[in-house]
């Protein structure tokens, strides 16, 4: 009876048909990734600052492979992957939101000295992680993929926020002088917006969410590594 349950309860296979799909997008977004932090190292360590800013070089590329997340909740909601659908979203749009509507929406964002530490944080993230969702779909995930998918975020978490936020910080003062994306009153709507205010409020949001986040990913780790690291990891595979 024990083994019927346990396999009425073990998750369902995705078919061949979606499974070839999200290797394809995994692996797709691990070459652009890939490519996006060649363009960042690139930028930096030849002449082309003289010539064009790092936005001008690599935000092509930032703007398609980020705005490809959004496929990660469609599957999500359409459940072809396991994962939380309000997590997934909020997640997604967080990096949409400030690509479109801070790096795309504002001229002086680019110009923060965020930027390229966001880049740096999300560009080795999202190779590693969706590397890992790529080989565990194949069932073959290095054991050193798994350190890094659990430990890498413990200097990388806080880099990328810290790029982030500075890159809001430099749109919401563009926004406050300028008064862009903004409905002021009177109106036919009877309708009022900041995008001033908005700005700040989304900064404002790091302060309760990111400690969260941050210590979810140290319980994960915990679970999945152990108190060892990588030794326990190790340890794991070899028993098993």
């Amino acid at each position: 009876m024990a083994d019927k349950t346990n396999k009425s309860q073990k998750p369902k296979e995705p078919s061949f048909v979606v499974k070839a799909y999200l290797l394809a997008y995994n692996f797709g977004q691990v070459f652009g990734w890939s490519f996006m932090l060649y363009q960042l190292f690139n930028y930096y360590l030849t002449d082309l600052r003289k010539t064009t800013t790092l936005w001008e070089y690599i935000g092509t590329t930032v703007v398609i492979f980020q705005n490809a997340a959004i496929l990660e909740i469609v599957h999500a909601a359409t459940k072809i992957v396991r994962t939380n659908v309000v997590l997934t979203t909020f997640q997604v749009l967080s990096r949409v939101m400030l690509v479109c509507g801070v790096l795309l929406a504002t001229p002086n964002a680019i110009y923060s000295p965020g930027l390229p530490l966001a880049l740096l944080a999300w560009s080795i993230t999202e190779i590693i992680r969706y590397s890992f969702y790529g080989f565990n779909l194949l069932n073959i995930v290095p054991s050193f993929l798994t350190f890094l998918r659990y430990t890498t975020f413990i200097v990388l978490y806080p880099t990328g926020v810290t790029g982030e936020l500075l890159c809001l910080f430099w749109a919401q003062r563009y926004a406050h002088k300028n008064k862009i994306w903004s409905i002021e009153l009177p109106n036919s709507y009877n309708f009022t917006f900041s995008y001033f205010y908005f700005l700040w409020i989304v900064m404002l949001l790091y302060i309760p969410l990111f400690p969260q986040l941050y210590l979810h990913m140290f319980s994960l780790r915990r679970k999945v590594l152990g108190s060892g690291g990588a030794s326990a990891q190790n340890s794991k595979v070899k028993s098993k």
